[in-house]
């Protein structure tokens, strides 16, 4: 393997296991109470929007070299991360795939 690709595979590897630790969160809050009851759709939703954010994140690191600019996209990926987390939760917009 040249060396750009061991970067890229290490990158991603990076991104898949802070998506398993975020998961791992509402996965053990299951097993301690009746609180948080997800299904097994509810994590792979979840990880798909934790693991394609997270892979916007290094795209935005990766391609903006101003700084403000890198700051400015991640904290506007954060928002959007925030927003659809909360619609898909309590469907604060009232859409047709809200949670609620």
């Amino acid at each position: 393997m040249t060396q750009i690709l061991k970067v890229q595979y290490k990158k991603l590897l990076i991104i898949a296991v802070a998506t398993i630790s975020v998961l791992l969160i509402p996965f053990i809050a299951m097993q301690l109470t009746d609180a948080v009851n997800w299904k097994l759709n509810d994590f792979v939703v979840a990880g798909l929007l934790l693991f394609s954010t997270g892979l916007a994140f290094d795209l935005v690191l990766r391609t903006i070299p101003k700084r403000k600019h890198r700051v400015i996209a991640i904290f506007c990926l954060l928002i959007f991360l925030f927003l659809i987390w909360a619609e898909l939760a309590v469907g604060i917009f009232g859409s047709p795939f809200a949670g609620s």
